[in-house]
């Protein structure tokens, strides 16, 4: 039995709890490292994974069939989108360290190693991308989801975004991607 079925079987007979367990313990840990590449902060990715499971679980009576992963995917999209767009974490400032504490930091940084690998500096190019930009690359290349599965994840409801342009806006961060390789010598 497919997650969709299972998720739909639990619904119907009431069950939405166990439906949103199966969910997230499903979907929960790929969600996760979505979130942890578009965010790149591992506790703010922690933090909307909390807003998802929500969001979640106040969509999910709704569903009647589909791609439960697909709208997963749609949920943590917005999810994330609202958490970059929270006022108070444009305005929040960092604590003052101190020069010892700064100096511990950029040792520890990935950015300190002598002789970083082609993967690193690839993570580094992904890294300074926008979110739409490497959600596209997540969905379509790590996640393997279709075109269509990516269209609907980045669909605002009432306003669905067409394949074809996904596909173009794919076609725009790969051509990026390449000249930022080339400017960096990867290529």
């Amino acid at each position: 039995m497919t997650l969709d079925e299972q998720a739909r079987a639990l619904i119907e007979r009431g069950e939405g709890k166990e439906a949103l367990t199966v969910a997230l313990r499903t979907l929960g840990p790929e969600v996760l490292g979505y979130l942890e590449n578009v965010l790149g902060d591992p506790d703010d990715a922690r933090d909307v994974l909390q807003t998802f499971a929500e969001d979640l679980w106040t969509w999910l009576p709704a569903y009647r069939g589909g791609s439960l992963r697909a709208a997963a995917y749609r949920i943590a999209w917005h999810a994330a989108a609202r958490f970059r767009r929270e006022a108070w974490r444009r305005r929040r400032e960092r604590m003052r360290t101190t020069m010892a504490s700064r100096l511990a930091a950029s040792i520890a940084s990935p950015e300190s190693r002598l002789a970083s690998s082609p993967q690193d500096r690839l993570a580094r190019l992904r890294a300074s991308l926008e979110p739409e930009e490497r959600t596209l690359l997540i969905l379509r290349l790590d996640r393997e989801m279709s075109w269509n599965e990516v269209a609907e994840v980045l669909s605002v409801e009432g306003d669905p975004v067409d394949a074809a342009a996904i596909r173009k806006r794919f076609e725009r961060v790969k051509d990026k991607l390449a000249k930022l390789a080339k400017a960096q010598g990867l290529l």
